[in-house]
């Protein structure tokens, strides 16, 4: 590894006016609150500061709540860091992930569009440091540092989840190794964007951090366009006697122009991928506003204490048509068949929503080290403290018959040309208030059986509390319960450089199985009072190859949600549920990363799943159908060629097979191979990218209403200082 002493001309006046001017054109307000910064007179930095060639984690921790080898972990867990995909200017979490063994991504306007292992995760399993970032939102990665996704039940240590897994995604933060480094990008589509990431230690104690983001971009569809802003301070505290604080707050803001379009099969064939359907005065706007504490002590050597609180604001604005429909020129409406009378027109559904979540998060876990006799334990309790609440308010034209969603006029779908704005919107149609508090204590003990046998047990008891208001009907309805969620792993290590595992572990969604913190209170506030459960078995081989210069992981599992609710007669008997039936998902995954040769890194996985449908009782001809929207392969391997000169490169492909989209299964959507490349020069402190998505220009479907970007560039530059 070779690195460079830097010694900069008056680096406090670079580096201060830099924070203070980007800080100011992003949020002049948060701009004057911003702390100061002072610098040490010398500043080292490795060669690979910016961009590691060998993308594998040292350790884990999402999964486990302690940081972990991976291979003492019994249960699937991938890592993607972060600075590998930024250089292709994949931002949105669906994009990212894609490609991943065992996820399935999709286009979604209002969220992220993430199912793991075939079930549903953007809603309510996406983590943000380990405490949940629930809600119906479109989440920024901009100060994102990497991802871990842990596959299967996560109830043990987090308690209500869809049971397919979770997403963490872990933010950059001040450290006393961190560096500080500047970014300009620019690529297609009018993408231009820029970062400004500043560490900086001001004493053995104490460093601060300011990341700050700002981007903006077209799209390759006419009319489609974002602005995104993000700015995250945050300041450690380390004593040097066990005592450490961590203070972070971020700020994300997305602003879009929409691309809520019309499903393929409700579109002439014809009609260009490039062609979107945004209304000039359509809008959708995100807002993440989070802030959390991390306050940890060392109780001797083996022992710590560590209070972690959390407070966050999510919310998303939108007024946008979106799905659409063609009345044919044989009076026909193309996806249905029946009659219509905008002959040659597409005419569209109009929807408003104003929704903000909040979630106050409190946890304290003790963890240590203790011996039983001839065990040893690594023992992990905690407590936690959860509120969270939901505050939807939304109409749409098709509940409505007020004029004021309507927006009657039809346009050509091969030129489309709005004639007229939206009439203002009038009252909400649905406006709801959803709180939820919940308590939980839960126990984990990773047991040293000898030299060659690991025990990974825990459980979590949780008590929720769940209240839903219809504002307009002023109907109220609430319940609470508790549940147990256990998880036990058996771990073989005949050698240090192989695990062979296996595990069991269940998982539990209150609210009647829905993940989102959101029911249907228009019916006298209906919703199931039992939870869903889901449980899975896995069994895995871990190792390392090349004396630890390569890892491979291999993992086989049935996942199943054995008691899917519904209501046998919900005309006369509203409030009553049954079990509808069961739903399962089998696969294989596998990986490979690390380094393969002298100059050669690989980063890989692949994944073979069936999703399906076990017991329906309510269409019994469904089952054994596979799930909508789950493709039974996935996977991507990205080969890297990082020799001991200034430049490198990368090229790797990613795969999606075929999938349903309907429950029927007769409508399939074709699958994708798209190819990536990059290549980069790094003399440092500077390093400059040059990365193509989709280097073919292949044309393909991310989902049925949204094609793949053609081929995209993107140049980044790097500076450290």
């Amino acid at each position: 590894m070779s690195h460079r002493v830097l010694r900069p001309a008056n680096p406090r006046v670079v580096r201060c006016a830099l924070s203070v001017s980007l800080s100011l054109v992003l949020f002049p307000a948060l701009a004057e609150d911003a702390p100061s910064a002072r610098t040490l007179d010398t500043l080292v930095v490795t060669a690979d500061a910016l961009d590691r060639d060998d993308s594998r984690p040292g350790t884990v921790s999402t999964a486990t709540k302690t940081a972990l080898d991976p291979k003492d972990v019994p249960q699937t867990i991938n890592t993607l860091e972060m600075s590998k995909s930024k250089v292709y200017g994949l931002n949105d979490l669906s994009v990212l992930l894609d490609g991943t063994p065992g996820v399935d991504t999709t286009y979604d306007m209002r969220g992220d569009g993430i199912l793991l292992r075939g079930f549903e995760a953007d809603s309510n399993d996406i983590y943000r440091d380990g405490v949940r970032a629930a809600g119906q939102v479109r989440r920024s990665t901009a100060n994102v540092d990497r991802i871990e996704i842990v596959k299967g039940p996560a109830s043990v240590l987090y308690g209500r989840g869809l049971g397919g897994g979770m997403v963490n995604l872990i933010s950059k933060q001040a450290r006393f190794d961190g560096i500080s480094s500047a970014n300009v990008r620019f690529g297609s589509w009018n993408n231009q964007g820029g970062t400004l990431d500043i560490n900086e230690v001001l004493s053995p104690q104490w460093v601060v951090r300011l990341t700050a983001d700002y981007e903006e971009a077209d799209s390759f569809r006419r009319g489609i366009a974002n602005e995104n802003r993000m700015v995250s301070p945050s300041v450690l505290f380390d004593n040097g006697r066990g005592l450490t604080w961590l203070g972070q707050y971020t700020y994300d803001q997305i602003h879009r122009v929409p691309d809520r379009a019309p499903a393929y099969d409700a579109l002439p064939a014809d009609v260009p991928h490039r062609i979107a359907y945004a209304h000039p005065d359509d809008f959708v706007e995100d807002t993440l506003r989070s802030a959390r504490s991390v306050l940890d002590y060392r109780i001797g050597d083996d022992w710590s204490v560590k209070w972690t609180a959390t407070m966050s604001e999510t919310g998303q604005d939108f007024d946008h048509l979106y799905a659409g429909t063609y009345c044919g020129l044989d009076g026909r409406l193309l996806s249905t068949g029946r009659p219509c009378t905008t002959r040659g027109l597409m005419t569209f559904t109009r929807a408003w929503q104003e929704t903000e979540n909040r979630v106050l998060s409190n946890t304290v876990d003790l963890t240590g080290r203790l011996r039983t006799g001839t065990l040893e334990h690594d023992l992990l309790v905690g407590i936690e403290d959860s509120r969270e609440q939901r505050n939807p308010d939304l109409s749409t034209s098709l509940a409505s018959s007020d004029p004021s969603l309507a927006y009657p006029y039809g346009v050509d779908p091969y030129n489309p040309q709005w004639i007229a704005p939206k009439t203002p919107r009038g009252a909400a149609r649905t406006s709801n208030r959803h709180r939820a508090e919940s308590q939980a204590l839960y126990v984990q003990d990773l047991m040293h059986l000898g030299d060659h046998w690991k025990v990974l047990a825990g459980a979590r008891f949780d008590r929720f509390d769940f209240r839903t208001t219809n504002r307009i009907t002023s109907q109220t309805r609430s319940y609470d319960g508790t549940t147990l969620s256990p998880r036990v792993g058996l771990i073989w290590q005949p050698v240090e450089a192989h695990s062979v595992y296996a595990s069991y572990s269940k998982n539990f969604a209150p609210y009647g199985g829905r993940g989102l913190m959101s029911v249907a209170v228009a019916e006298n506030a209906v919703f199931d009072e039992e939870p869903q459960y889901s449980r899975q078995i896995e069994a895995g081989l871990k190792s390392d190859w090349l004396d630890g210069r390569l890892s491979s992981s291999l993992a086989v599992y049935e996942l199943e949600l054995y008691n899917v609710r519904y209501r046998p007669d919900p005309e006369n008997e509203p409030f009553t549920w049954a079990v509808r039936g069961s739903e399962r998902s089998r696969g294989v995954e596998a990986s490979l990363m690390g380094r393969l040769a002298r100059d050669w890194y690989i980063r890989s996985g692949f994944g073979l799943q069936e999703a399906k449908v076990v017991e329906d009782k309510v269409t019994p001809a469904n089952e054994d159908k596979y799930r909508i929207g789950v493709a039974r392969r996935t996977g991507n391997a990205f080969i890297r060629y990082a020799p001991e000169g200034a430049f490198y490169a990368e090229a790797g492909v990613t795969y999606r097979g075929p999938v349903f989209n309907n429950a029927a299964n007769t409508s399939e959507r074709a699958g994708y191979t798209r190819w990536d490349a990059s290549l980069g020069w790094r003399v440092m402190p500077w390093t400059v990218t040059l990365a193509v998505t989709n280097l073919t220009d292949t044309d393909y479907w991310r989902s049925t209403s949204m094609p793949g970007a053609p081929r995209t560039a993107l140049v980044s530059v790097n500076y450290v200082f």
